[in-house]
């Protein structure tokens, strides 16, 4: 199969040449532009995820033999959340190969978080078909890199830590509330606060509801333990 300039650029970047381009080809296909002629990229965002987490279960197994499975558990999803995937995705500019419908194109799909993560995770599958599960942990621990080694000691999301600080004080779970919603429909800003029955809070503002309560809770956590 003959490649465009652009898959081939996009090769370089990834740090894989494919024996079978046209599996990668399929990995860059969202499902708004796939048929049944034209498969697209889902089945292989269901391996690559798998592929993903088996390769990063066993780095951080092995990076600290120390560590506990309460430990390893929540640095494991730091590590293969959507977010990060999208950041991966991000750094080897997998956006500008990915093969959209006409909707998802002018909505900004090529900047979507859920779109790039589910693409990275796909490409991953990709590389594991073409050459193997030794050549895909090895391409998954390079683009990972540092975020392996730095990814926090205790890497509970700020949701999680707030929770547990709550109910370590007999409240109830903390409530989320959406206060607004403004922008686009492809760049949205939401405003969160996070309240504790004591009537603590506080507020954030993300580009999607996910973010917006993290970072409220972030700073409501850090205002707790500071005073």
């Amino acid at each position: 199969m003959k490649v465009s300039a652009e898959i081939s650029a996009f090769m370089e970047r990834l740090g894989h040449r494919f024996e079978s381009p046209e599996i990668l080809v399929r990995a860059l296909t969202h499902s708004s532009l796939g048929s049944a002629t034209r498969p697209d990229n889902q089945r292989l965002e269901f391996l690559g995820d798998r592929v993903l987490g088996l390769s990063m279960a066993e780095a951080l197994f092995r990076a600290d033999r120390s560590a506990s499975e309460g430990l390893l558990a929540p640095r494991f999803n730091a590590l293969v959340r959507k977010e990060t995937c999208a950041a991966v995705a991000r750094e080897v500019d997998l956006g500008a190969v990915l093969k959209l419908g006409r909707s998802e194109m002018m909505s900004g799909g090529r900047r979507k978080e859920a779109l790039l993560g589910d693409a990275m995770e796909a490409v991953i599958a990709a590389v594991y078909l073409d050459g193997g599960f030794e050549v895909a942990r090895a391409l998954v621990l390079r683009l990972w890199g540092a975020r392996i080694d730095t990814v926090e000691h205790d890497a509970r999301d700020s949701k999680t830590a707030l929770q547990e600080w709550a109910q370590a004080r007999g409240m109830s779970p903390p409530r989320y509330e959406t206060l607004s919603r403004e922008g686009p429909d492809h760049a949205p800003q939401f405003r969160i606060a996070v309240v504790l029955d004591s009537g603590e809070s506080a507020e954030a503002i993300a580009g999607s509801k996910r973010h917006a309560e993290q970072a409220a809770a972030k700073a409501l956590l850090t205002r707790l333990e500071a005073g």
